[in-house]
């Protein structure tokens, strides 16, 4: 499937769209996951009509492997949407202490009238919603520590709903993930297929890793220098960058061709674990909302 034409949406989705719906009046807030990599490509547009109305807590995850100072700025621009922000890495466990009481802060003043309601203690539920492979299930497991949601570094892997407490008076409720129909922006799909949100299975593997190899050549050619012992800073294109990765790694087949498809899956699989360096790949629209 080309990534200009990318559309990605199984039918388990569309349960979870009437899922979110009918369980909303359930929760006291959401809490949203997106990859601090790909902060608005990673945001799923249409769970601002699903759940509007109810206080929304964003977190950055996977910040260990975006730029710190572009997060800072991610950061700042979803405060400014009206939206509270934390950053973290599910993975570690970095920041995740934070969660319990960003969501009381954000709640200060509906925990305030259950009390004066005589509610003391009140158990607080928050919906976690993200899209696939964003790190969501590794993130409740973080907070509730325990292992009571399901994760694995594939999308898709969540199915059903599952309530997980956290502590006495916080329940976590955590969810699908979910993509949407189609993309508007071809660089949209592209973005998620380097992180691995959509899988490899419906993309051009060697497609993708030219564009991403692009991309690094362009703005990160030092990186590509580091990694893989190639000269990136004289303009070659993302598939000859894939050539030359590929030869200095020795992968050659009969006649002295480089096997690509294998470089290309290296080139992803280092990216997505944070071998190649910390990068974000977009910047907040400040321009336009700021």
């Amino acid at each position: 499937m080309q990534l200009d034409s990318l559309s990605w949406f199984p039918g388990h989705m569309t349960k979870t769209r009437r899922m979110i719906v009918s369980e909303l009046g359930n929760v006291d807030a959401v809490c949203e996951i997106v990859d601090a990599r790909v902060p608005l490509s990673s945001r799923n547009p249409d769970l601002d009509e699903l759940t509007a109305g109810k206080p929304r807590l964003v977190v950055l995850n996977r910040v260990d492997q975006a730029d710190a100072a572009m997060t800072r700025r991610w950061a700042a621009w979803f405060y400014a949407q009206g939206y509270a922000t934390m950053e973290a890495d599910a993975k570690s466990g970095a920041g995740v202490k934070r969660f319990a009481p960003a969501v009381r802060e954000l709640l200060k003043d509906k925990i305030a009238a259950y009390e004066a309601k005589g509610q003391v203690g009140r158990v607080l539920r928050v919906m976690v919603l993200g899209i696939p492979n964003v790190g969501k299930s590794t993130f409740i497991n973080k907070v509730s520590g325990r292992k009571t949601a399901k994760a694995e570094d594939r999308p898709g892997v969540t199915r059903t709903k599952q309530w997980v407490p956290v502590d006495r008076t916080l329940e976590l409720l955590d969810t699908p993930g979910i993509l949407w129909p189609k993309f508007d922006d071809p660089a949209v799909g592209m973005r998620l297929a380097f992180t691995g949100a959509i899988r490899d299975e419906v993309v051009d593997v060697e497609e993708l890793a030219m564009r991403l190899m692009d991309y690094l050549g362009a703005h990160y050619p030092d990186a590509l220098a580091a990694r893989y012992k190639i000269e990136a800073a004289d303009g070659a294109d993302g598939w000859t960058l894939l050539g030359r990765a590929g030869r200095k790694r020795g992968f050659l087949i009969s006649g002295g061709e480089v096997d690509t498809e294998r470089m290309s899956r290296i080139l992803l699989d280092e990216y997505r674990a944070g071998k190649l360096g910390r990068f974000t790949l977009e910047e907040p629209p400040e321009a336009t909302d700021g």
